[in-house]
């Protein structure tokens, strides 16, 4: 048997590679699916909630209005206010005990970490709408542009580019908080390493290997997301034409912050 620490990291990485490889794949799995539905139910939401009646709408589409943003209002605070944990028990053993629904462990999972992650992406993208300049609605209004017109064409793109940052954020969280997952026994990364720790009880070796693959998971996924966020930048300067007749009077700026 092993006797030094590295020894040991050398031994239960050879005997349980697999394991650790199958866990980091479920970890990931969870993380991308999780964020990448949340954003979507985020944007969603978010573009509901900056709708804004004018003043000749009936009272009923301004009730119906008014109530679907006090639901969604509702469920980010819910969502927002309770641990991601307590989420999966309820919704795991909630369906069974009183749906009948015996739920797959990964697809709740799943479910869970969209509408967990939905909740904070809602927030984020409103933000990032509030941050694109009111000139720009109002011009897009001017035109005659609809609130979905307005969102898809002028005000989206902008904001999304502005929250990036944010949303690459939340992947890193998501990849570390699908470890709580383990209490409805996904066999996320967290899970598989107890289970290879158990086996010859050397749990810190273990976890050390565990923490060296979440830390190479969230650096990687960092990473990516920051040449995506360069490549939607657009290069280091733009050009301004002085003249329309002559395409050589142009000035080339640099870009602010590049």
């Amino acid at each position: 048997m092993p006797t030094s620490f590295f020894s040991w990291v050398g031994f239960l990485l050879e005997k349980y590679w697999p394991l650790f490889l199958s866990g980091a794949g479920t970890t990931l799995l969870i993380a991308m699916t999780g964020t990448i539905m949340g954003f979507l139910i985020g944007l969603l939401v978010a573009i509901l909630r900056t709708v804004e009646l004018s003043f000749t709408a009936g009272p009923v589409k301004r009730g119906v209005l008014m109530a679907a943003k006090w639901l969604m209002t509702a469920y980010i605070e819910i969502f927002r206010g309770t641990p991601m944990i307590v989420q999966a028990m309820v919704v795991y053993y909630g369906a069974l005990q009183y749906l009948n629904l015996d739920i797959p462990a990964l697809v709740a999972a799943l479910l869970v970490v969209s509408i967990n992650t939905g909740a904070y992406m809602a927030e984020i993208v409103r933000g990032g709408i509030i941050s694109v300049p009111i000139g720009q609605k109002e011009a897009a209004t001017a035109i005659g542009m609809s609130h979905w017109q307005r969102m898809t064409s002028v005000i989206l793109p902008q904001a999304i580019r502005n929250i990036l940052p944010s949303v690459g954020n939340e992947l890193v969280v998501n990849i570390k908080d699908s470890s709580v997952l383990n209490v409805i026994a996904v066999t996320e990364l967290y899970f598989t390493s107890k289970s290879a720790a158990g086996t010859y009880w050397r749990y810190f070796e273990v976890f050390f290997i565990t923490a060296v693959i979440y830390f190479i998971l969230t650096f990687t996924t960092t990473r990516l997301l920051r040449l995506v966020e360069k490549k939607l930048s657009g290069g280091a300067s733009y050009t301004v034409y002085g003249s329309q007749t002559d395409v050589a009077a142009e000035i080339k700026v640099p870009r602010q912050g590049a």
